[in-house]
This record gives C-alpha cells, structure tokens and sequence, in this order.
C-alpha cells in the first residue's frame, strides 16, 4: 500500500512509590501493542523533566518508522511547554484524555496496579535509593520479561514482541 506508515502508540502516566523517607515518583511509556514498557524515569520530584526523561528513555529504546501517539492525562507535566516541544521536536502526536476520566489511561493504570500488588505492598522501601533498585528489578527483570499477560495470549511483553514482529 503506497504511503502507509504504521502506527505506534503509546500511553503514559506517574504514580508515586512510598517510601519511609518520602515519595519517589515513576513516570512511564507503555507500547500499545506490546504492553512493554518502553520508558521510564524516577524522581523524588513530579516536574516536567521527569516525564521529558521517560519519553527520552522510550525515543532512545525504540524509534518507530511510523506515526507515534502519545497518550497521557491532561497533567501539567505533561501540558508544559518544555513536554510539548520535545514531542514536535521528535514528530510525535500528543493525545490526551478528557479531565477527570481515568477509563482513557485503563493501560497504565492497570501497570500501575500490578506494581502495587506485586512489589509496593508486598515490601517496605526505605529509602528513595532502594526504591529506584527494586523498581527497575520489577520493570527490567520481571514485568517486561516474565511477566504473562492474558492480553498478548499469556506472552511477556518481550516474547510477544519476538513472536509477533512483522
């Protein structure tokens, strides 16, 4: 088909991790289509440079040759000026939910969940340091690798993305 260029989106949000010596706050990047989380930065601060720092991590992981949306809340950091012109800066497409609606985001919310059960409530973090380390061991080594989603026919993330590549 001449002039078709797929389309990858993607969806992002932050959550905070609680630890004793305070909050450390995740930002990620989900893939659609895989359920991988492409990128993600931590922060014991909720500014705009740490969504600008995940969207680097999932530019710097994998560039589409395609369209990319990007989805998100209607957040500050995520309406800032700085966000804005590095997503015109790399071409993608902003997208974001309607105030209020937490059914347009269900994809990060749902990661968000599994990281709760799986790893925040089952630990208690005591600092920012630790919890930098068992976020990444969850994300890098665990839910993009092992984990076994009902959505990708009870597929990690990457073997999904292995088996199913075009």
């Amino acid at each position: 088909m001449s002039g078709f260029r797929p389309l990858a989106v993607r969806v992002a949000d932050i959550t905070y991790v609680p630890t004793w010596a305070g909050w450390l706050y995740l930002a990620i990047v989900l893939d659609v289509w895989s359920r991988r989380v492409v990128g993600w930065a931590m922060a014991t601060h909720m500014r705009a440079e740490l969504v600008e720092a995940a969207l680097a991590m999932a530019l710097a992981r994998r560039r589409p040759e395609g369209r990319v949306v990007h989805h998100s809340d209607q957040g500050s950091q995520y309406t800032s000026l700085a966000f804005g012109e590095r997503c015109r800066e790399s071409g993608i497409a902003r997208s974001m939910g309607s105030v209020g609606d937490a059914y347009d985001n269900a994809m990060c919310e749902s990661f968000f969940a599994t990281l709760e059960c799986e790893l925040i409530w089952r630990r208690s973090l005591r600092t920012a340091s630790e919890a930098r380390r068992e976020v990444f061991g969850f994300i890098e080594g665990f839910y993009n690798t092992r984990r076994l989603h009902s959505a990708l026919g009870y597929e990690s993330p990457a073997d999904y993305e292995r088996n199913h590549a075009a």
